[in-house]
């Protein structure tokens, strides 16, 4: 296996996109008196001795804001000058602007269409309270899981997002015992009492109605939560506009990972998204996931309300290893699977690294779960809240609060596995969209091994199918990292590749016991292609795309003006940073289709060929 220098990293020290620092701060340590000169801006430090990165702070006037540990660093405080001067005076740091994260979309141009818009449904059946509270549970057999007695008891949860609602239906379980194990306040640095609520959002609440609600449905007399009675952990990063700042998430997964043994937290769900602004292994939200992963939480992620174009994968859902979660609607027919259909804003691979992404699919459009009538997403769209306790929202956000309460009934069935493992039968058990003639309705790139499904996860037996071929290790070591095997033909379609960077052909894209697509080449976008496959200088994408060492990862907010994909490629700064809240719908991609299993084992099932899997560039309109 190949090795990348260290010294390689040095130019990709610097994140992009500075804003001002969001929430209260924790002031650890106080700058020398003084008028700051310049406007003072928030910045992540990294350095390898904390020590010497704290002291090289305040020698230069700067005020320590946030302990980041996870990741060997600090929030800090900073004038221009104060940066310029701490660069100059301290080698090997790695100075990297806070950026800002939203939980909600507050794009209105993806409202625009009246087709794509809730608030202009055409008949009652709409409205939230004709909807079901517990379609997306019935959708993923977590229904059937529930009748075998398997719940999520157990097992552990941590939502990081907007805070707690103190509801009995979200505090109990079903035998109305209290499951909050904690509640943590990543803007104040504050650990919270379990039974003060902190959501004035209403998203965080509402992600947590979906993965473990221990309410009966009025509707179908089910559980209206995934896993209705995992225990929770609540990490408050966002505040009431879900907005939140990297370093704040950074502390609330430090928080987590330090207390993961106390209250064995064994899933996180990160429902958010910004877009890439650097390699994964170099973005430092990216690499306190990874340390989560590595600390042996699962991650669900998910994969941005930025889609359908291509490439459009939002952070920390690039990242190879964790499980990165699109979504899809059924068109207002629960009851009625084959005229499902993936949602228009679900984000699709591949990732910038060449990985196939999402990894998985699930519910994610117009979901009705539990949100406070004050919190501030119900105040400014009361037409979808039922004027109790319900509210009907669509996302990928939804769509992760889905899988990562699969995930808490998988471990519940087999405690012992690991956050590979788990990933690995969420997609073995996958069932992927097909159209009638048997040929996948979407490709892979835009639904991974397809929708996710409960019972089949929990009763699966495989182990060692996920993320084969990396070394998370290594990866945040710095000593090696990775990239997926997706190429881009001469015509501006994707494709899949075999080792020699020849399109796989359906005869070798056979689906076979040992999750092969052809002969030793692993399937899962984080898996290793090929053992070869590792970053390096000069690495070519294509003919004539290179990451070479001329990319600009300075404040000036670009990337290169030469590093290309393909032709008006760009890194623009005008991508939507929104990921969790829109009011769109769907997108008619196909007619009808059959939600079939991904892993069937006849030797005549196909997954399909190369332009089946191929998603054409052509159609990408580059953001101004």
């Amino acid at each position: 296996m190949a090795v990348l220098d260290k010294s390689l990293l040095s130019t990709h020290a610097t994140l992009l996109v500075g804003l001002g620092l969001l929430g209260a701060a924790y002031l650890a340590d106080l700058p020398p008196s003084g008028p700051p000169a310049g406007p003072i801006g928030s910045y992540i430090i990294q350095g390898a001795e904390m020590s010497r990165l704290r002291s090289a702070i305040l020698d230069v006037g700067g005020r320590i804001t946030h302990e980041l540990g996870i990741i060997d660093g600090v929030g800090a405080a900073l004038t221009p000058a104060q940066i310029d001067s701490l660069r100059a005076s301290a080698a090997g740091l790695r100075i990297s602007a806070d950026r800002v994260l939203e939980t909600a979309g507050q794009d209105e141009r993806a409202t625009e269409d009246p087709k794509e818009r809730l608030r202009e449904a055409p008949d009652e059946t709409l409205a939230p309270e004709d909807l079901s509270d517990a379609a997306h549970s019935t959708r993923v057999d977590a229904d059937l899981v529930h009748a075998q007695g398997i719940t999520g008891a157990g097992v552990t949860l941590a939502v990081l997002d907007t805070g707690l609602y103190d509801h009995a239906f979200l505090t109990k379980n079903t035998g109305r015992a209290n499951r909050i194990e904690a509640h943590y306040d990543a803007i104040s640095d504050l650990l919270l009492p379990v039974d003060q609520g902190s959501d004035s959002s209403g998203h965080g609440a509402h992600l947590t109605s979906i993965s473990a609600n221990s309410s009966l449905s009025e509707i179908t007399g089910g559980h209206r939560g995934i896993a209705p009675d995992a225990g929770l952990v609540i990490v408050r990063a966002f505040n009431a506009d879900g907005r939140g700042s990297y370093a704040d998430v950074i502390r609330g997964i430090d928080w987590i990972v330090a207390h993961r043994d106390i209250h064995d937290i064994r899933i996180l769900n990160l429902s958010f998204s910004a877009p890439p602004r650097s390699h994964y292994w170099d973005d430092p939200l990216n690499q306190a996931v990874m340390a989560a992963w590595q600390a042996g939480i699962v991650v669900v992620a998910s994969a941005g309300n930025t889609g359908p174009e291509p490439m459009s994968i939002g952070v920390p859902g690039n990242l190879p290893y964790v499980i990165t979660v699109g979504a899809v609607t059924d068109s207002y027919t629960p009851e009625d699977p084959a005229d499902d259909l993936l949602a228009t804003f679900s984000a699709s691979g591949p990732t910038h690294e060449r990985f196939v992404k999402p990894d998985l699919i699930a519910p994610g459009g117009h979901l009705t779960a539990m949100m406070p009538r004050d919190g501030q997403i119900a105040v400014e769209h009361p037409e979808f809240h039922d004027t109790r306790m319900m509210f009907t929202m669509s996302g990928t956000s939804q769509a992760a609060a889905v899988v990562s309460g699969v995930a808490a009934l998988v471990l519940q069935g087999d405690p012992d596995l690991s956050p590979d493992d788990v990933k690995c039968r969420l997609m073995a058990a996958a069932r992927s969209a097909r159209l009638p003639d048997g040929t996948p309705a979407y490709g892979i790139l835009q639904q991974g091994a397809g929708l996710v499904n409960a019972h089949d996860a929990v009763h699966a037996t495989l182990t060692g199918c996920a993320n084969r071929g990396l070394d998370i290790d290594a990866d945040l070591a710095g000593t090696a990292h990775f990239a997926g095997r997706t190429a881009i033909d001469e015509y501006g379609s994707f494709y899949i590749a075999d080792p020699d960077g020849n399109p796989l052909r359906t005869e070798s894209m056979l689906w076979a016991d040992s999750m092969l697509w052809a002969d030793s080449m692993l399937w899962a976008d984080s898996m290793l292609w090929a053992d070869s496959m590792l970053w390096a200088d000069s690495m070519l994408w294509a003919d004539s795309m290179l990451w070479a060492d001329s990319m600009l990862w300075a404040d000036s907010m670009l990337w290169a003006d030469s590093m290309l994909w393909a032709d008006s490629m760009l890194w623009a700064d005008s991508m939507l940073w929104a990921d969790s809240m829109l009011w769109a719908d769907s997108m008619l991609w196909a007619d009808s289709m059959l939600w079939a299993d991904s892993m069937l084992w006849a030797d005549s099932t196909l997954w399909a060929d190369t332009t089946a899997i191929s998603v054409s560039i052509n159609t990408w309109v580059p953001q101004e």
